[in-house]
């Protein structure tokens, strides 16, 4: 397990490396007034965060052995719209957070209506990363991904998530809404990371079954660890203020399950998201890798 933990933190390195210098490529700051725009950009989307989603996009298309440039495209317009996301999110309207990161969020660094634009900007750039021939020479892979990512990201995956999440503090979700709530909001871009992946390798649909099911299994695991990162964990490692959902009264899977229910479902969760890679060898050793890591980080 040790080596295994030093590989993936060797990954998540040389991922997050490749993902800031694709951001630093596109988001070259330009001399003229929309210059504070780029320059919020460049705030939210170089340094810091996970950068689980590419992880995956990487740890999916390598068991087909894609080119490395294509994956880090596809990669990267995954954490566009999940960074466009955070900056939306923290805005006053929505969770009103000060710090992301560990740095304080794009509205506080600059102010609300280029928060605003720098969301819509990243949203904008992740379909023309998809939509590009530097990505894929083939059309209809070019489309295949665009529509999926679309689809993760709208009102069918994680921008009605979010909606769900805003009623939930006015109203007492079950534990089968929490559950689509958070399936939508969290999961939908971790599968769509990984279902790319798979359109990188030609995966035709019916041979996807297995990386779904990893995939739908990972995000739950994940938002669970998340729940009771957020009771427990720290603040100063997390780059960002913990135990909102508690103070806004929002049903989660802790509240609802206990902490160690919880936790042994997060862990059920990541063996049944391993066992959806058994048709796959040590080539897959990363994918694995990475559903553990959803119960043993710390941020």
């Amino acid at each position: 397990m040790a080596d295994a933990s030093l590989t993936l933190q060797a990954a998540l390195r040389q991922v997050a490396i490749e993902i800031d210098r694709q951001f630093d490529l596109l988001l070259a700051v330009p001399d003229d007034p929309r210059q504070g725009l780029y320059c919020a950009m460049r705030h939210a989307t170089i340094g810091g965060g996970k950068r689980l989603r590419p992880l995956l996009v990487f740890g999916t298309a390598g068991l087909f052995g894609v080119d490395r440039g294509a994956m880090a495209r596809v990669a990267t317009a995954l954490e566009c719209i999940h960074v466009y996301s955070l900056i939306h999110d923290d805005l006053p309207a929505m969770d009103d957070d000060d710090m992301r990161r560990g740095k304080p969020t794009v509205h506080k660094a600059f102010d609300e209506a280029t928060a605003i634009l720098a969301g819509d900007c990243l949203h904008a750039l992740a379909f023309e990363l998809l939509a590009s021939e530097h990505t894929h020479p083939d059309p209809f892979v070019r489309i295949e991904l665009v529509g999926a990512l679309a689809h993760a990201s709208g009102p069918a995956g994680m921008a009605g998530g979010q909606m769900m999440d805003l009623a939930a503090e006015k109203a007492s979700f079950d534990l089968p809404t929490v559950t689509r709530l958070q399936a939508m909001k969290t999961g939908a871009l971790i599968s769509c990371a990984v279902e790319s992946g798979a359109i990188l390798g030609r995966v035709p649909v019916e041979g996807r079954t297995g990386l779904r099911g990893y995939a739908r299994d990972v995000g739950l695991a994940f938002q669970i660890a998340d729940d009771i990162l957020d009771a427990e964990g720290d603040e100063e490692l997390a780059g960002k203020k913990l135990r909102k959902d508690e103070a806004a009264g929002k049903e989660t899977f802790l509240t609802l399950l206990g902490l160690d229910r919880a936790r042994e479902q997060a862990r059920l969760l990541v063996d049944q998201a391993i066992a959806h890679l058994k048709p796959y060898g040590a080539e897959a050793d990363l994918l694995r890798d990475i559903a553990r890591y959803t119960l043993e980080r710390d941020r």
